[in-house]
């Protein structure tokens, strides 16, 4: 059975350039080509006119659309963000911008203009790392993100979600999950048969966690068995992560490798599960290869013409 793939990404952050909307696409998700020679399909003119951290939708109405982080290092860490050897994070998280921008697309070719999704009041902090999940039960998009809030001094994210029927008109943020102790970001959620899956990155030694529920937006719990299947999980070394199914109906859990300050080494990290109701997943790098190192971004399954529109552009 073929599977055709999209993986919307950034590049890298030191040049405005690099934090733009990236395409690349994969026949059978292990091997991935670029799109558009590797430059940017899609940029940003609009906050702080840099994107990063994206998640990418098909909607029930056969749109397709894609959120991202309103944030650019390169064209602000020398003003506002300290310097690229000390960037101010904790700036970032209590300064950063409350909205998330958004495109939207018919073909995955023409693309709207980038505009501007406010999704948290001034209480909140910054609104990082977008991702959706659409409900049936409810009819509505699950769109969640991380933001800290000034009742805890902006210093310990947790997960946020605010239900949408068209993207335009989004509900007051709601806390999807939250550890009593330590920040939590990146979160990407999934179901499988019926049940929902999250995985986050816990800041510290916790690492990656893949947590569980009955639930939608409710009721996680960490599944321990997947904490135990690598040590690399909790080796604080990856973030951004994106799941999604093989051909083969193995699950594939794509974690951003930023543990070291060569950017030739970092990039996306390929983890395997062969049953997701046991949890355990097992490192299978030297079966993909990427063209570069791709940074936070989100997998989508196409369709055959999808994924030869994209590779013809």
């Amino acid at each position: 059975m073929e599977k055709y793939y999209l993986f919307v990404h950034f590049r890298e952050t030191h040049t405005p350039e690099g934090e733009q909307v990236y395409f690349a696409v994969s026949n059978g998700g292990f091997i991935w080509e670029t799109v558009n020679e590797g430059r940017p399909i899609l940029k940003s003119n609009i906050g702080e006119k840099g994107v990063r951290d994206f998640t990418v939708i098909r909607t029930k109405d056969n749109e397709f659309i894609i959120l991202a982080t309103d944030l650019s290092l390169a064209n602000r860490v020398e003003t506002l963000y300290g310097s690229w050897d000390h960037i101010s994070w904790p700036d970032i998280s209590r300064n950063g911008s409350k909205c998330l921008v958004k495109w939207t697309s018919k073909d995955l070719l023409h693309w709207s203009k980038p505009k501007s999704v406010q999704m948290v009041d001034n209480d909140y902090g910054c609104v990082w790392a977008p991702d959706v999940l659409y409900d049936e039960k409810i009819n509505k998009y699950i769109v969640h993100w991380s933001s800290p809030h000034k009742n805890e001094d902006y210093l310990k994210k947790k997960i946020l979600y605010s239900l949408t029927e068209d993207f335009e008109n989004f509900t007051s943020p709601q806390v999807l999950y939250q550890h009593s102790e330590k920040e939590v970001i990146d979160s990407c959620t999934f179901k499988d048969n019926d049940k929902y899956y999250c995985v986050v990155k816990q800041e510290g030694k916790d690492g990656i966690r893949l947590l569980v529920s009955e639930q939608a937006t409710s009721g996680y719990q960490i599944v321990d068995a997947f904490e135990k299947s690598s040590p690399e999980f909790t080796s604080g070394k990856y973030e951004a992560p994106t799941v999604f199914r093989l051909p083969d109906d193995r699950w594939c859990l794509m974690l951003d490798f930023y543990g070291t300050k060569n950017e030739n080494e970092q990039g996306y990290v390929p983890f395997l599960c062969d049953d997701l109701s046991g949890g355990k997943f097992y490192r299978a790098s030297e079966k993909f290869q990427f063209p570069y190192g791709f940074k936070h971004g989100t997998v989508l399954e196409i369709n055959r013409e999808e994924y030869e529109r994209l590779k013809g552009i």
